[in-house]
């Protein structure tokens, strides 16, 4: 196992070499890189992190830059100085090392603001576009006011060899609607470690989209908070092959009470490919007539491919509604057999099937345009390229 300094070492010199910020942004460097320092990568040995070994990430050398980026959105966007004050409401990077390296690399926060009551018709799209050999810091927060109708999506591509640490903050306000999409698109070659927190206010409701497609290795983060009557709803597609290796952690914290929320997250793996759902349910005390029900279903096309899955629920008050649940399974052969015997070739009844578990999490995209390219996509990747 390396030592702290022997991974931490190169990413001090990266910083370094940072031109100064505002005084206030560079305490916040600071504080970031320090406690970075202090925790050093996640190993196999941390309960978060014991199937996610991301020694490949530390080892490797990347100079610190930019992500291209494209953003459409309505009204005028915030910058640097328009977030300091408001990144605030996800949770303090004390334990986790990715949040705290991101915050050491503050250099350009996208900022979205939807006033109050505003109906966005059109959504909201923010693409991050890697160039190889580069290690990137994205960091977004996008605030919904009050009564505010929005829908975002987040994209992330690349090409070459190149490391994603995106941390993304999310706020809706009292009886907010949000709907929120990250499409994960990374290189065949890429690392890619994401974090969503979502503050949810009281009626609000904030539904979440996690399509994970490329990368080497992957980590996805979200982190949901429910205010009192709040509505929460996290689904899920992640699709490996080869030797990719994608972690979804999600976590659900009903901390006020009469909240709401359903979570599924759907998996395909084939050749040696792993992945990871752990998802965690937390019920407070306070949090009485919570309805939360979560469950991971996984579809595994070869004897090599491997899938941890461990649903949580840690339930506090008395009077709540929760279950969870996880499966994991192949193909159905019936089903296989009665298409064979219809004429259909074996690789042909296979993509289709597969195709059909996918296509349950798809059919809950509401953005036309979106729905049509992931559809696309994932024709070909069934059908022209098998897994």
């Amino acid at each position: 196992m390396m030592a702290v300094t022997e991974q931490t070492g190169a990413w001090l010199a990266e910083f370094t070499a940072q031109t100064a910020a505002a005084p206030g942004i560079q305490r916040l460097r600071e504080a970031g890189f320090q406690r970075f320092a202090e925790l050093g990568f996640p190993t196999t040995h941390d309960e978060e992190w014991r199937f996610t070994n991301v020694a490949p990430i530390a080892r490797a050398a990347f100079r610190v830059g930019r992500a291209g980026r494209l953003v459409k959105a309505p009204g005028r966007l915030g910058n640097l100085e328009d977030a300091l004050g408001k990144l605030k409401h996800a949770p303090h990077f004390e334990n986790n090392a990715f949040v705290a390296l991101n915050t050491a690399f503050l250099d350009d926060v996208t900022v979205i603001e939807v006033p109050r009551g505003a109906l966005l018709d059109e959504p909201i799209e923010i693409t991050y576009e890697a160039p190889d050999r580069v290690a990137l810091n994205p960091r977004t927060l996008i605030v919904v006011g009050p009564a505010a109708q929005c829908r975002i999506v987040e994209t992330y591509r690349g090409q070459g060899r190149y490391f994603t640490n995106a941390v993304t903050e999310i706020v809706a306000g009292e009886g907010a609607v949000v709907d929120h999409y990250k499409v994960q698109r990374e290189s065949a070659e890429a690392f890619h470690v994401g974090a969503h927190f979502v503050a949810v206010g009281r009626s609000a409701n904030f539904t979440s989209h996690s399509i994970a497609l490329g990368g080497a290795l992957v980590r996805n983060d979200v982190v949901v908070t429910l205010s009192e009557g709040s509505d929460a709803t996290l689904n899920g597609l992640y699709i490996v092959n080869g030797t990719q290796h994608v972690d979804n952690h999600t976590a659900i914290d009903h901390a006020r009470p009469h909240g709401t929320s359903r979570e599924l997250y759907k998996g395909i793996l084939d050749g040696k490919a792993s992945a990871v759902f752990n998802g965690r349910i937390l019920v407070r005390k306070d949090a009485q007539k919570t309805d939360s029900k979560q469950t991971n279903k996984n579809l595994v096309l070869s004897d090599e491919a491997v899938i941890d899955t461990k649903p949580e629920l840690q339930i506090f008050a008395d009077d709540v509604r929760c279950t969870h649940g996880a499966t994991i399974g192949q193909l159905d052969s019936e089903a296989m057999f009665y298409m064979q015997s219809r004429g259909i070739g074996k690789a042909d009844a296979r993509s289709m099937l597969t195709y059909a578990f996918a296509q349950d999490i798809v059919d809950r995209i509401r953005i036309e345009s979106l729905k049509s390219t992931l559809e696309r996509i994932l024709f070909e990747k069934f059908h022209e390229h098998a897994l």
